[in-house]
């Protein structure tokens, strides 16, 4: 029977015996856990010829001689000749030192260790290998179903061991614009590993009633005009909980890095000496006039696209795109400046016939779509009670029936 072992190989020396392709793969991966590898060979194959050229292997060009195993910790053949494997593994043998023998297809390797079909979880390692006769195509097939489990979340991966003060990270996740399904699967791992969650009030919230009963959820939500969390107790959240040796993940929603205030959470962490990750989110900028069925860019209407934050105004730029039908503006934070940014928007030139779609609760069972003309659309959201959360469109993209009119046709050049 074979059981399956753990061995650290950094700074330690392996042994591969032949330079071809499947010679490269293994030293590759050797390579990426920190090993000291020695390739014996008359020849190698380009791949691990540019790793020599630049010092990350060493090559001694010759046939392989049972002295070459001298100091070795693991040795792994792949010459491609049965006699010449069979004889690194008797020289292993002889030395106690681990051999993987890559016997090839059309014989059983007769080495004394095997290298399993792998995969990374975060900093789990999750290997498999065949008990029998070496079967790497099952054992593959094997190790990607259950990999496709993990990656979706579907494992509580957190450490069990005590957490060690100053070991602890924090991940920033974007959690997309609300519906779970729009998580990100980078994101959904980093969930399973997490022992503390700060969670806004936005983004893919029931996620939450899917984590285990001890992971520690921290809600920081804010609401227009209530912010019972301040952004600067928000971070020392942050730095507190990892500096304790805990895995911090703050799920926020849409993406970190728009208007999300990632950036500060990010210089918060580094300024006290905490690693800090970021996984990018599905923007509720481009999500939400997809799920209500707008094209922000459309071939022959528009070809531009303005994210602006509501709370701060008009820029020149959103302004002049909406007079001169250039461009799509998205407004994020808007719905209680709107009665304001309509009037600064009529003043400013911008056509009150410019279509304008409000997007609540985008992607979600409550989602619902408002549309209205520049000049009419303050009238209209109030009398359908628009409320926050909700993204603003305006542009002729935001038109009802845009995309039942027929296709614009190619441009013909002159010529």
């Amino acid at each position: 029977m074979t059981a399956l072992l753990g061995v650290e190989l950094a700074g330690r020396r392996v042994v591969v015996a032949g330079g071809g392709p499947v010679a490269a793969r293994r030293v590759e991966a050797m390579l990426a856990e920190g090993a000291d590898v020695l390739v014996v060979a008359p020849a190698v194959c380009e791949q691990l010829a540019d790793l020599v050229t630049v010092g990350a292997v060493r090559w001694r060009q010759a046939e392989v001689e049972a002295g070459d195993l001298d100091g070795a910790w693991l040795v792994h053949t792949a010459t491609g000749d049965r006699a010449t494997d069979e004889s690194v593994v008797a020289w292993a043998h002889e030395r106690r030192v681990f051999c993987v023998d890559a016997g090839g297809p059309r014989r059983a390797a007769r080495g004394s260790a095997r290298t399993p079909a792998q995969t990374r979880a975060g900093d789990v390692v999750l290997g498999v290998v065949s008990t029998g006769a070496a079967d790497p195509n099952r054992s593959r097939q094997v190790l990607d179903a259950v990999a496709d489990w993990l990656r979706g979340g579907g494992a509580d991966l957190r450490r069990r061991r005590p957490p060690v003060p100053g070991s602890g990270r924090v991940v920033l996740v974007g959690g997309g614009p609300g519906d779970v399904d729009l998580l990100t699967v980078a994101g959904r791992r980093a969930l399973a590993e997490a022992d503390v969650v700060v969670a806004d009030r936005l983004g893919p919230t029931p996620v939450l009633d899917e984590l285990p009963a001890d992971v520690e959820v921290v809600d920081v939500g804010k609401s227009p005009g209530h912010h019972p969390v301040p952004q600067h107790e928000i971070n020392r959240i942050l730095v507190e909980q990892a500096q304790r040796g805990r895995v911090v993940v703050r799920l926020k929603g849409g993406d970190p890095f728009v208007y999300g205030r990632g950036g500060e959470e990010v210089l918060a962490c580094r300024e006290a000496g905490v690693p800090v990750s970021v996984l990018p989110g599905v923007s509720s900028a481009f999500a939400a006039p997809l799920a209500a069925g707008i094209p922000l860019t459309h071939r022959g209407v528009v070809g531009a696209v303005h994210v602006m934050n509501g709370t701060d105004g008009w820029s020149p730029a959103a302004l002049t795109g909406l007079r001169d039908a250039s461009c799509t503006v998205v407004v994020l934070m808007g719905v209680g400046a709107l009665p304001g940014l309509a009037a600064d928007a009529l003043a400013a030139g911008v056509p009150g016939t410019t279509p304008v779609a409000l997007v609540e609760q985008a992607t979600c069972d409550a989602q619902r779509v408002t549309r209205a003309p520049l000049d009419d659309v303050v009238r209209a959201a109030a009398e359908r009670g628009v409320r926050a959360p909700a993204v603003i469109v305006l542009g002729a993209v935001a038109a009802p029936g845009l995309l039942d009119a027929e296709p614009v046709p190619a441009v013909t050049m002159a010529g």
